[in-house]
């Protein structure tokens, strides 16, 4: 039994292609900090491509424009999801208590890692490419009773 209604039916897909776009929009930034000294960020300058941080920009660059366009989400999205979390382990857990993001800045690392992992198994919404090509998810996945 499903209690959805037309107006949610509608406008899931929408709000979920939001959210992917404005995500894709904000982590790009973080790649393009990092590559491109854009907006410069003084830590990243002289960052060697070919280390730890490198390859996060490359993530954080590439992963955030597959988002924004909605092409390979699935594949793209399960990356960034355990990307972001090797970086809050590697990065904020080790300062401390690991339980609790709030108190080693991490909160902003694991929410992106579940949102990932959300994209990962939801499919892309609306404004995809995706969807254009036929990999997409604009409904959701259909279940079978055990």
């Amino acid at each position: 039994m499903t209690t959805t209604t037309p107006f949610q039916a509608t406008w899931a897909p929408r709000a979920l292609g939001l959210m992917r776009i404005v995500t894709g929009y904000l982590f790009i930034w973080h790649g393009s900090a990092k590559l491109l000294g854009v907006p410069h960020v003084a830590m990243f300058d002289g960052l060697q491509l070919f280390s730890l941080v490198g390859l996060a920009g490359v993530l954080e660059l590439v992963g955030g424009a597959l988002l924004i366009l909605g092409l390979f989400i699935r594949p793209t999205a399960f990356v960034l999801s355990g990307f972001m979390a090797v970086a809050y382990f590697m990065g904020h857990a080790s300062k401390g208590t690991p339980l609790l993001p709030m108190l080693n800045q991490g909160e902003l690392a694991v929410a992106w890692s579940f949102l990932f992992l959300y994209y990962a198994v939801a499919g892309a919404g609306a404004w995809a490419l995706d969807n254009v090509i036929g990999r997409g998810s604009a409904r959701p996945l259909e279940t079978r009773p055990a």
